[in-house]
């Protein structure tokens, strides 16, 4: 296993984190008088499990990991964030990721003052794990691989990601928010092979619960630790632990959520290509299709003014005159359909009139 105590800022390593009064004391008692709270408006006068405990092992049970490889975070983003923080020392160290990407990894190196360093996907947005590596130095500290990717839609092979990070002596993330759409297989399992191999996952996407903010990320205890002493001392609020302890009980309704997403997934692909206006649309692993579109801006638009919000992604680098398109129910996306249709009619057959 590597060692990475190495990898820690100096001062994070000496830090000593906030002891709050649900860390000295844990157990039940009749009478709580030692964190100055207010005795009315149970139960959310109390503060909430600092370590998430019953929600972590109910977590781990699903996913087939101990507990003490789960953080819970307030989403993924937080654990993202952390992970700037912990590891990376402001204006010296860097980090390396794929381009194009989910962009909050280059939003928290510019908040963190951390150089960002992105390696272009291939034509096809192919994983090229030797010029990620040849962009590493001395002072890289992290690679960022998210897979399946946003907004490109594609997996990547999850064991060319683990060679990878057996070669590096750096933090892998492998952000998998969109895994449970994928053909791939999660490498949650395989976070015991490797002490330097972080995974994130989300509840915001196949568990459809982006409103109460639930992220893990699943790693070395050793990391898990580290992130646990600098997060907030209350990061997960009570009604987010209570939600998601009822939500993880409804595991069926999920499966069925996916299947059904799968499904209109590959309706939405068929009925997209029928369009003439629509030159491709990706192979996805997500929730979600990128569409590559003839006057991407001026459907987009159409589509605002007919009250139906997709994502402009044509000016990102690769993805040029691409809308992303999000799966939505049956009802939603026969709705988006028809209003397609209707451009077609009104601005493409017109102009070959």
């Amino acid at each position: 296993m590597k060692d990475i105590s190495r990898l820690i800022r100096p001062s994070i390593r000496k830090l000593v984190p906030y002891s709050s009064a649900r860390d000295e004391y844990t157990g039940t008692a009749a009478v709580f008088l030692d964190a100055n709270e207010n005795p009315f408006n149970s139960p959310y006068n109390r503060y909430p499990d600092p370590h998430q405990k019953l929600l972590k092992q109910k977590i781990g049970g699903l996913k087939g990991v101990a507990e003490e490889r789960i953080f819970a975070g307030n989403g993924s983003d937080e654990a993202i964030d952390l992970l700037f923080r912990v590891f990376c020392e402001p204006g010296r160290d860097n980090v390396v990721s794929i381009d194009p990407t989910y962009g909050m990894y280059s939003v928290c190196a510019g908040i963190n003052n951390v150089e960002f360093r992105k390696v272009p996907l291939g034509p096809g947005f192919e994983l090229d794990t030797a010029a990620l590596e040849a962009a590493c130095d001395g002072h890289t500290k992290m690679v960022f691989i998210c897979s399946p990717n946003n907004p490109t839609s594609n997996s990547f092979d999850p064991g060319e990601i683990m060679s990878m990070a057996e070669r590096l002596d750096i933090i892998v993330v492998v952000d998998e928010a969109y895994i449970e759409f994928s053909r791939r297989v999660s490498l949650v399992k395989r976070v015991g092979e490797l002490s330097n191999l972080v995974i994130l996952q989300t509840f915001s996407k196949a568990w459809a619960l982006a409103g109460i903010r639930l992220g893990v990320a699943i790693a070395d205890p050793a990391v898990v630790e580290i992130l646990t002493r600098v997060k907030y001392p209350y990061n997960v609020n009570m009604l987010t632990q209570n939600f998601a302890l009822e939500a993880l009980e409804n595991t069926e309704s999920v499966q069925g959520w996916i299947g059904l997403i799968l499904e209109q997934r590959a309706l939405l692909e068929r009925k997209l290509k029928k369009f003439r206006f629509v030159e491709k649309v990706y192979t996805s692993d997500a929730n979600f299709l990128l569409v590559k579109v003839n006057q991407p801006k001026k459907i987009y638009n159409y589509l605002v003014e007919k009250q139906i919000i997709v994502r402009d992604r044509s000016n990102i680098e690769l993805c040029e005159g691409s809308l992303r398109i999000t799966v939505g129910s049956s009802g939603e996306n026969e709705n988006l359909l028809d209003y397609l249709m209707q451009y077609q009619r009104d601005f493409v057959d017109s102009c070959e009139i």
